[in-house]
């Protein structure tokens, strides 16, 4: 039997967070400097939740002092660490490399600065993860079979999402369009968010998301 949802998070929850880091990312940390997937998860995590560093560092070092058993794992019991492009024999050796590296920069205050474009996919959701579910969940390549055009998308998320995660979205929206990105970075960020299709002409993405910020922090009753 898989463990619950409350006993995952309190054996293996943060170190699946920075595990997750690495998706499309190569494990190429070194005892040196930590990698491009690592910096990532460090400088977003210290900047909105510094707390769950150690708890980071502590499950990394457990899980790789006590790898699970093949049982163990068909049984759903573990973590099954996915493919990060290292051979199994070099995953444990891996674990603690990135728990020193989380280790040190608890103990030595070493924070990445802020960056002014997400680095990795994970970065992406992490920073905007509204806005992740509003492009992925209503711009997928689908979009085109299920509403009329993108105005009717946004409409229908309006009329269905909370208005507090209405609001959590104009404020993501509003801190991307404030970081006064290349157009080629806004194209990006929405593709890295989630969007398989291209804003409504004559709209650049950026000029498409002002639109829908501006349009979602309207009065509701227009989405009703």
């Amino acid at each position: 039997m898989s463990m619950k949802p409350l006993e995952f998070d309190r054996r293996y929850g943060e170190l699946d967070q920075v595990v997750s880091a690495y998706v499309g990312q190569p494990a190429d940390d070194t005892p040196e400097a930590p990698g491009a997937a690592l910096t990532s998860y460090l400088r977003h995590t210290w900047h909105t939740r510094p707390w769950a560093l150690a708890t980071a560092e502590q499950q990394l070092r457990t899980y790789a002092q006590n790898p699970p058993g093949r049982l163990r794992l068909r049984l759903g019991e573990f973590y099954p660490v996915p493919d990060v492009g290292l051979p199994e024999s070099g995953i444990q050796d891996w674990l603690v490399l990135l728990a020193d590296h989380i280790g040190r920069s608890i103990e030595e205050g070493r924070v990445p600065p802020p960056a002014a474009l997400p680095e990795t996919h994970w970065e992406w959701h992490a920073r905007f993860p509204e806005l992740g579910q509003f492009l992925g969940g209503w711009f997928s390549q689908d979009m085109p079979d299920e509403f009329e055009d993108h105005e009717a998308a946004v409409r229908d998320y309006a009329a269905t999402a909370h208005p507090t995660l209405v609001a959590r979205l104009v404020g993501e929206l509003r801190e991307l369009l404030a970081l006064g990105l290349d157009e080629v970075d806004y194209a990006l960020g929405v593709a890295e968010l989630g969007m398989e299709v291209d804003p409504p002409a004559p709209y650049t993405a950026s000029a498409w998301l002002l639109t829908v910020a501006e349009q979602l922090a309207g009065p509701r009753a227009e989405y009703a």
